[in-house]
């Protein structure tokens, strides 16, 4: 197959994304497939990396894919299906670049938000993982959880605030007060649609709480206040189209105050990962089922990391969030869950692209037309 790893973007986890693709790229067998590198500056311009750069992190496996800008700009044309879908743009010069699937590694907004999936569609080009509608829900935090609540999914309480409610110093207060009558002090802020807590903060205070607001506002206009719960963190993998999967449950371990962004990806010593998760056999059982649950309440298709809290002192799952492209890094959660249940990474990636191709050609087997 003809295979186009898409990374980087305009996003706050663009180095993240560097990392996941790398190790995806080194891990796919390029004496099966062709692969292309296509990388997205900051900037959202796309462009396509020489084959060398491929060969450079083959031979290094601590060497991170390039988002340098090269003189070969890629095209995405609607319509131009796996022949012309992608196209180069050198020189002025348009070469279509033939390209059987799609798999992108895109992390957070303008990645894992439906923005790309929409542009695939339009291209007609299969891609990997969740498609635009489950895509774009899944990285909007309150909506999740709504859909959730409507499918008898257990989520942990939240207040929704958006940008004109701190604007309004009499709403903002309110919601303050309905925080600390709901919810004990400590609280966690989060944006909406941001991913790898980007932006996320905890608040043992009113002067905590504004600050961290702030913050959050930053990265969203829409974010959320949680209560703390004092839980395990519980991940769950899942892959799959019409027959889903869900594998091994793992757990995070974090040695910082909470797993925030430098825990995941900037401290070797953030967190450690505990695979399979010490759950008995019921418990595991559990969080499987409500995994698939949750992925199918929102139309999940290809593969998603499904988070928990279990709750110490009850013993309750708890849903925190869905992770539509989740971390492919060599310490990242998704394919060491998978691999612990027996599917290995390389052959992961192989299944990922065949769930791809399979829901494009069942899509496409629908009628567009009356005529």
């Amino acid at each position: 197959m003809k295979i186009a790893v898409i990374y980087g973007g305009k996003t706050g986890e663009h180095e993240v994304s560097q990392v996941s693709a790398s190790s995806v790229a080194r891990n796919l067998n390029t004496d099966k497939h062709k692969v292309s590198l296509v990388s997205i500056t900051k900037a959202g311009e796309w462009f396509l990396q020489p084959e060398s750069e491929l060969k450079r992190i083959k031979d290094d496996e601590k060497a991170v894919l390039s988002d340098a800008p090269t003189d070969v700009k890629i095209a995405v044309i609607p319509g131009g299906g796996v022949k012309s879908g992608l196209c180069t743009v050198e020189n002025g010069v348009i070469k279509p670049l033939e390209t059987d699937i799609v798999f992108p590694v895109l992390h957070g907004t303008y990645g894992e938000d439906g923005l790309p999936q929409g542009l695939f569609e339009m291209a007609e080009l299969p891609y990997c993982g969740c498609d635009v509608m489950s895509s774009a829900v899944s990285m909007d935090k309150e909506k999740t959880k709504q859909i959730w609540q409507m499918a008898g999914l257990p989520v942990v309480p939240y207040i929704t605030v958006h940008r004109a409610d701190r604007d309004d110093e009499e709403a903002f207060n309110a919601i303050i007060k309905k925080s600390e009558r709901d919810f004990e002090w400590p609280v966690f802020i989060k944006p909406c649609k941001a991913g790898s807590s980007v932006g996320a903060g905890k608040a043992s205070s009113r002067d905590e709480f504004v600050a961290a607001v702030d913050e959050a506002l930053l990265w969203d206009d829409k974010i959320l206040v949680e209560p703390f719960v004092e839980a395990r963190e519980i991940e769950c993998s899942v892959t799959g189209f019409r027959d889903i999967t869900s594998y091994i449950p793992g757990e995070i371990i974090p040695s910082h105050e909470f797993y925030d962004y430098d825990a995941k990806y900037i401290d070797p010593d953030g967190a450690a990962l505990r695979i399979p998760a010490d759950l008995d056999d019921d418990k595991i059982h559990e969080v499987r089922d409500i995994a698939i649950k949750a992925f199918k309440a929102l139309d999940g298709c290809g593969f998603s990391r499904i988070d928990f809290f279990l709750d110490k002192k009850t013993g309750a799952f708890f849903l925190n969030e869905i992770n539509t492209i989740p971390g492919f890094t060599n310490i990242s959660m998704f394919p060491k869950l998978c691999e612990a249940s027996g599917l290995p990474y390389a052959d992961l990636l192989e299944k990922l692209m065949v769930l791809g191709i399979e829901r494009f050609n069942a899509m496409r087997s629908l009628k567009t037309s009356r005529k």
